[in-house]
């Protein structure tokens, strides 16, 4: 079946097919790269919206998936303490390579290399959530439960 989805959202859509989940990335005409607009193109609060954010972990240069809340900020002395190693900044290339995806579209699955995975706990509260899908306009609904079972994150309180 022909797909309609660029090919960074398709990946997303075959990463979740390969995991056995029913859920569908949709593309969006407007952008849904800050949790802000994603929330309005989506219909739902800011705090339903998951932000995965990409660091780089400074000693061993592996790349660390911080899964939070659009409501909440990342408090990263508390990601490194998880982590057991201090947090670096992550640009465009490092998660370009990393991930496969682009900053604003990074989705909680399908990237090239598995990060080290960390969940914000305040998702937790919400019966259904949204995440990116590869695009800085593509999105997919998703449960807590369907976020851990594909991360298989470690959750924690992270918000700062």
């Amino acid at each position: 079946m022909p797909s309609n989805l660029s090919a960074s959202a398709q990946k997303v859509q075959d990463a979740l097919a390969a995991r056995g989940l029913a859920l569908t990335v949709v593309e969006l005409p407007q952008s849904t790269r800050t949790a802000a607009e994603a929330a309005l193109a989506v219909g739902c609060a800011v705090g339903q919206i998951v932000k995965s954010i990409i660091f780089r972990a400074a000693k061993s240069n592996r790349p660390v998936l911080v899964i939070t809340s659009g409501a909440n900020r990342v408090s990263e002395k508390v990601v490194a303490a998880l982590l057991g190693e201090p947090l670096a900044r992550a640009d465009a290339d490092f998660v370009r390579a990393r991930t496969g995806f682009v900053i604003g579209g990074v989705p909680p699955i399908g990237h090239i290399e598995a990060p080290v995975t960390f969940i914000d706990e305040d998702l937790l509260a919400y019966a259904e959530i949204w995440a990116a899908a590869g695009t800085p306009n593509a999105v997919f609904r998703l449960t807590p439960a369907d976020l851990l079972a594909l991360t298989t994150g470690t959750v924690a309180k992270i918000k700062a």
